[in-house]
């Protein structure tokens, strides 16, 4: 009896053993036959890995007709597709696609995955050059990120030669943000190198993939879109810092951090510090999951959970039954280059013009040895100040016109320029790397309090705007006179906007008529009156004098300055006559100090709620909803130019007054950039 139970106990153990072992197998079996399944529940996998998931999918045909109608038909609402079909000089060489031409074109062709078709139509979009107008897919952009443990910079030496380097900076960064992988990326390194990336920090770049480095530089400008400038493109390529909400954060650049997993490896011609050897490495990129991607297990669970609409990629009727979300929820916000406004009544009434990017702001910390210390009274979150040891000379950095509140925003920055000012500052660096915008009317706060109450800021301190006059905009303005939006939640509610002398449009008022009707690089096209300023008078008192004078002071940054940030330097440079500095850049290319000036932006998801509140969504002009989860920005509100106010502001000239050369001393170091301003320029 004792031997029969024995030998159950041993069957049984057995059994289980076996079906453990078949569970495996299965298990094997399923991943190596589902891509998707193979990288599940992994933070870092190879980019070829990715892509396998990515392009198992077929096209739908129904998902792609779906896609193209809602981007076609949100692009009605877009102020600048006719212009950017060739825009004006100096600007035709950079921005000339055809939009319209370029849908149709999708629409016809054959693609061999879901991947294939979402490449061309994201970089379809990019070759606008235009940061609002932007196309994002949750499946594919972003999802993984891909980075290399090598971010470069561009430095210039004392014999005013430019050359690409390794940033010095690069193993602290890796260390800190990659402590998971960085072993892989030690072990892949040949030869003696092995285990010694450290030793790459601070390298001369010779070639990369065997070809001068700016091949590389100027490919990622054809396809990297956000700004008109070719200068400020470039940049992109090469690492900087922004002052973020969450403190001094490092931006990789696009060679070291790729929002799709299309790269497998670089390989790198080097000369090492001190080293008079060239030696070649190839170094492999590696994806990393996102923090917001919805676990899978396989194909059809990856599909399900990170490629289908979910709540807030569409609209919603604002009086209707299913406005149940908080603004955090809207899957816009993740790629707005900018901190999200801590409630929906913020976004709805504290106007925005931000830039997307199909890459999601990051936080990967400054290193110490490069982040500045000791910030004065104000400062907070985006906005830090700082009086350098001249005494003289003040220092607001501003990562954004974005954050909790406008209000707040609004106080930070008064607050911390009076105390400037009594601290003994008499000049001003204003540090907008990597200024996604925020806020329209922080812009004009900032120049108002800055510049004080004169013609150029008061009962304005921005630009005249307009906004695209088509007849699905038409009829949505008719539905609200006639009552469809009683607590004024709408954008085209006329309660709104202003006359362009600054008068209040009345209730009731079709604003909309008459169109005012234009041809466009030989389009048809119509847009609404000219409106006047919606931030005066300010909710609070601004200084009866100026704080700075304007002539002393400078507005510095890589030259990705956007939106909000554009809408500042534009007036102050242009109207104040500030300075412009943009440090780095390549010798012999044009800097811009800003670009995709704008008005205002907007989304599909915030124009179908317009559509839907009026009750037109059934309307052969309204857009679908999206199937995807999927994102379309666009400009809806389009500024008028200081210098030539008959133009769009967009594709007038923004040149920086000043090039400021980086060196291995300045290089990603904000202080130091500072000091060398106020040194060479102030």
């Amino acid at each position: 009896m004792v031997a029969s139970r024995s030998f159950l106990t041993t069957l049984s153990g057995v059994l289980a053993f076996a079906r453990f072992v078949a569970a495996e197998t299965s298990l094997l079996n399923m991943r190596a036959s589902d891509p998707c399944a193979a990288i599940a529940n992994k933070t870092w996998v190879a980019p070829s890995d990715v892509r396998a998931c990515f392009t198992s999918f077929p096209v739908d045909p129904t998902i792609k007709a779906n896609i193209v109608e809602v981007v076609n038909k949100t692009l009605a609402f877009h102020t600048s597709v006719n212009y950017e079909k060739s825009a004006p000089e100096p600007f035709t060489a950079d921005v000339h696609e055809d939009l319209l031409a370029d849908l149709a074109r999708i629409s016809e062709q054959s693609y061999a995955n879901e991947l294939d078709l979402h490449v061309d139509l994201s970089r379809t979009l990019k070759r606008l050059d235009d940061g609002h107008c932007v196309y994002i897919n949750q499946c594919f952009d972003s999802l993984f990120l891909t980075f290399l443990p090598t971010p470069l910079v561009l430095l210039t030496d004392s014999s005013g030669h430019q050359s690409v380097h390794i940033a010095p900076e690069a193993f602290d960064v890796a260390t800190a943000e990659f402590q998971d992988e960085v072993q892989f990326w030690q072990n892949a390194l040949p030869g003696s190198l092995k285990g010694k990336l450290s030793s790459l920090s601070g390298a001369t770049v010779l070639a990369i993939n065997g070809e001068d480095p700016f091949v590389a530089v100027d490919a990622n400008a054809q396809i990297t879109g956000s700004f008109q400038g070719l200068g400020t493109r470039q940049n992109s390529f090469f690492s900087s810092y922004n002052s973020a909400s969450t403190g001094w954060t490092y931006i990789m650049g696009n060679f070291a951090q790729q929002s799709l997993p299309l790269v497998d490896n670089a390989t790198l011609t080097i000369k090492r510090v001190n080293s008079n050897k060239i030696e070649t490495i190839t170094l492999p990129y590696r994806s990393r999951i996102a923090t917001t991607a919805v676990p899978w297990t396989d194909a059809q669970s990856f599909h399900d959970n990170n490629c289908v609409a979910i709540p807030g990629t569409n609209g919603v009727d604002i009086y209707g039954p299913d406005l149940r979300r908080s603004i955090s929820e809207k899957p816009v916000n993740k790629f707005r280059q900018a901190p999200i406004p801590a409630t929906v009544n913020q976004q709805r009434k504290a106007l925005l013009n931000v830039m997307l990017d199909t890459t999601p702001q990051q936080d990967i910390v400054l290193p110490p040895g490069l982040t500045p210390q000791n910030p004065l009274v104000g400062s907070t979150g985006v906005v830090q100040f700082f009086l350098l040891s001249d005494k003289k000379t003040g220092v607001l950095a501003l990562g954004s016109f974005s954050a909790g509140s406008q209000d707040s925003l609004n106080s930070a920055l008064l607050t911390g320029l009076q105390n400037l000012k009594e601290q003994g500052a008499t000049q001003l660096i204003v540090d907008v790397s990597n200024n996604g915008g925020g806020f329209i009317c922080v812009a004009h706060w900032l120049h108002r309090i800055i510049a004080g109450p004169k013609s150029t800021t008061v009962p304005q301190a921005g630009l005249d705007t307009e906004t695209r006059d088509g007849p699905l905009a038409q009829l949505i303005v008719k539905q609200i006179v006639a009552g469809a939006d009683p607590n004024n939640f709408l954008l085209y509610n006329p309660l709104n906007w202003k006359f362009a002398n600054n008068t209040p449009f009345p209730a009731g008022f079709d604003w909309l008529q008459p169109p005012v009707d234009i041809v466009i690089n030989g389009r048809q096209d119509a847009f609404s009156r000219r409106l006047g300023d919606e931030c005066q008078p300010f909710d609070s008192e601004p200084p009866a004098e100026a704080l700075f004078d304007p002539k002393k002071v400078a507005i510095v940054s890589n030259g990705r300055c956007a939106s909000s940030c554009s809408l500042f330097s534009v007036t102050m440079a242009k109207e104040e006559g500030a300075k412009t500095v943009v440090y780095g850049g390549k010798q012999g290319v044009q800097q811009q100090y800003c670009g995709t000036v704008g008005g205002q932006s907007t989304d599909f998801s915030d124009i179908d709620t317009e559509v839907k509140t009026t009750h037109l969504k059934n309307n052969t002009l309204a857009p679908p909803d999206f199937l995807t989860n999927s994102i379309q920005g666009i400009t809806w509100r389009l500024g008028f130019g200081v210098d030539d106010p008959s133009q769009p502001e967009e594709w007038q000239n923004h040149p920086a007054d000043v090039n400021l050369p980086l060196t291995t001393k300045t290089v990603n170091n904000p202080v130091a950039i500072w000091e060398q301003v106020a040194k060479t320029v102030l």
